[in-house]
């Protein structure tokens, strides 16, 4: 027989309260296109997007992630020193160590909650999600800051057609708290590692180190580039389009319900045809809003789910207690979905 004590936590956990902060620069196709042969028009009916955000040097990782934090904190209506733990989901944050995630929970004010980074790339609001719903019904944590946060345009080749446009900045925070009844499903997520070169950063931080600069991709100039994020886009949209509509029908089920039950759907917003075509894979009903925030947004990775969730609630077409399938999917490749309801 154990001698350790049982945890015990809420029956249940929920999403309280979000926030987002969006760059205050918009940044527009035409200016992408002064570095690539291609046009708004190629770039519009590829991905959908006209505009997105890019950070100034002010708007840091930690300055966006605090800015959208105060906002779901405000929206939950707690304090910020009831926060248990902070998880922080990016993959644009460069120092290896210490987390990010401390010092943006110092900002906020949160004392000394459990603090840490995750790296799950476009998944990595999901997986921040499911670990927040399990701190609090374990009993480690009432109430949990989750943020997903990228500086994309840090990791953006503006000389590559294939994704100079793809790219924009900014956070989303959400608060998770106790409940009596469900409001966060099972989550369905998982991993396809033999898939991991179709994303990934072009070269590792320390190629820089060994000082060999003829395994260095230069620019047009000669220059030395910057690592960035590179994918080959059809593997990428295939997988997306027929894999991730699987996972999400595995969310829906594992929740109990039926595409007729949704009132919102909240993919990743990496690519309008992607999510147009999902919408009918899963033979969504016409009922159903679904986020395509993507258009103005960009693809901001980690950010991109509670971004697109605020933009829905903060304009009306969503509401509290709508019931939403969120899905996010991306470099590993890796997955997440699952259903709760909108704070």
């Amino acid at each position: 027989m154990s001698k350790i004590k049982a945890s015990k936590g809420a029956p249940f956990a929920r999403i309280l309260g979000v926030g987002g902060y969006r760059p205050t620069r918009v940044v527009p196709n035409e200016v992408i296109l002064e570095k690539i042969d291609s046009s708004d028009e190629w770039i519009r009916s590829r991905s959908g997007i006209s505009t997105r955000h890019w950070a100034s040097p002010e708007e840091t990782v930690t300055a966006m992630s605090v800015e959208a934090s105060g906002k779901a904190i405000a929206a939950a209506g707690i304090t910020p020193e009831q926060i248990g733990a902070v998880i922080v989901s990016t993959v644009s944050h460069f120092k290896q160590t210490p987390a990010v995630a401390t010092e943006i929970a110092d900002k906020v004010g949160a004392g000394k909650p459990a603090a840490f980074d995750i790296s799950a790339g476009c998944a990595g609001f999901g997986y921040g999600l499911t670990l927040a719903k399990g701190m609090i019904v374990e009993g480690s944590a009432e109430y949990v800051l989750v943020i997903g946060v990228e500086r994309l345009s840090d990791l953006t080749d503006l000389e590559d057609r294939a994704t100079a446009f793809l790219f924009g900045d900014g956070a989303g925070a959400v608060i998770v708290g106790p409940s009596e009844d469900p409001h966060i499903g099972p989550t369905v997520w998982g991993s396809e590692g033999d898939k991991s070169e179709t994303i990934k950063q072009t070269v590792p931080w320390n190629e820089f180190q060994v000082g060999d600069v003829s395994k260095l991709p230069l620019n047009q100039q000669g220059e030395i580039k910057f690592p960035a994020i590179t994918q080959e886009g059809q593997a990428v949209f295939r997988w997306a389009v027929f894999e991730m509509a699987k996972v999400a029908q595995q969310a829906l089920d594992a929740a109990g319900i039926t595409a007729d039950d949704l009132d919102v759907f909240i993919p990743h917003q990496a690519n309008m045809r992607i999510i147009d075509s999902m919408v009918k894979t899963l033979k969504l009903p016409e009922h159903v809003t679904v986020a395509r925030d993507v258009e103005t947004t960009g693809n901001t990775s980690a950010a991109s789910i509670p971004l697109a969730m605020e933009r829905l609630l903060a304009t009306g077409q969503a509401k509290s207690g709508d019931t939403a399938l969120v899905i996010g999917f991306g470099a590993g490749l890796v997955y997440a979905a699952t259903v709760v309801t909108l704070p």
